[in-house]
């Protein structure tokens, strides 16, 4: 069963993707935002290292490994003044599995609607907005292999009479050692209808994701973990990301990363800590990442666990 899994994950972006540079050619763009402030400032090398409730964005198969439930809610300052919230709960049952529900919203400021005749403004307003709504569900299947999926539905709305709707597929699986924490992850993300609007129509940004993650410095009291990872879309060329995370007595913590092969995206970095107060593991992060001529994105997020 297990091979068959692997195999089937494997092979599979064999048969979704070319070696075709194609920009442009899908839609729901911001389904390919990093909505974690941990996640970006390792620059997304982040499939084998992810836990808690973000999981159900990153890799859903990595639910099972995590204690109780967990909680988070991630903002991110966009260009352009454009917002991206990020918010998931996922709950582990034990032998029955893990479930995780998220949201993801790209929306902007109130804005005028203009014509042109009426450069100024008509008096009306409008709002654009980009929303995922996703369902996760994981379970072990050995005490080292971990299996998810998350179904999501997604709906686009640019204007009054302009709003589509799709589903999609992430499929994910986990393998955890007992050796210096190391991890190997795999998924496939994105995948499932198309977008139309009035006669055009354009596929979902799939893609194909693996990663690996290991503790170079694994003491008592402070860790180092580095970690990288690959991406095939379905849209262009091949990409990575190197990442790495300082943590000090599992309180606070230092990351930093890099994206290879990335027409934008540099380099990242940020921080955070966690700490106990009456039951509740509580955390806040911080990332930096910066795109060149566009400039920088912040991202801010905390979570707690019980």
């Amino acid at each position: 069963m297990i091979r068959r899994i692997f195999g089937f994950v494997v092979l599979l972006p064999a048969l979704l993707y070319s070696q075709y540079n194609r920009p442009g050619s899908t839609d729901a763009q911001f389904l390919k935002i990093g909505v974690s402030p941990r996640g970006t400032a390792m620059s997304d090398a982040y499939i084998a290292a992810v836990n808690g409730a973000e999981a159900t964005y990153y890799n859903s198969a990595a639910l099972p490994w995590m204690q109780g439930t967990d909680v988070v809610f991630n903002h991110t300052m966009w260009f352009a003044g454009i917002n991206h919230e990020f918010l998931a709960v996922a709950r582990n049952f034990g032998d029955l599995g893990a479930l995780g529900l998220s949201f993801t919203g790209l929306y902007t400021d109130e804005m005028k609607v203009r014509t042109p005749l009426q450069p100024e403004g008509t008096g009306e307003t409008f709002y654009a907005g980009n929303y995922r709504f996703g369902l996760s569900y994981a379970r072990n299947l050995t005490d080292r292999v971990s299996f998810g999926a998350t179904i999501s539905y997604i709906t686009m709305s640019l204007y009054s009479g302009f709003s589509a709707n799709a589903f999609s597929l992430d499929i994910a699986t986990l393998y955890v050692s007992n050796f210096r924490g190391f991890r190997f992850g795999m998924q496939i993300g994105n995948f499932g209808s198309s977008i139309q609007y009035v006669n055009e129509s354009y596929p979902l940004p799939t893609n194909f994701t693996f990663g690996l993650g290991i503790n170079a410095i694994d003491g008592e009291t402070q860790k180092l973990w580095i970690s990288g990872s690959g991406v095939k879309p379905n849209e262009g060329q091949p990409m990575a990301q190197v990442g790495t995370e300082w943590n000090y007595l599992n309180m606070f913590f230092l990351r930093a990363g890099y994206r290879l092969n990335h027409s934008v995206a540099t380099y990242s970095f940020g921080g955070g800590v966690q700490f106990d107060v009456s039951g509740y593991r509580m955390r806040a992060d911080y990332s930096y990442s910066n795109f060149l001529l566009l400039g920088a994105a912040h991202r801010f997020g905390v979570g707690f666990a019980f």
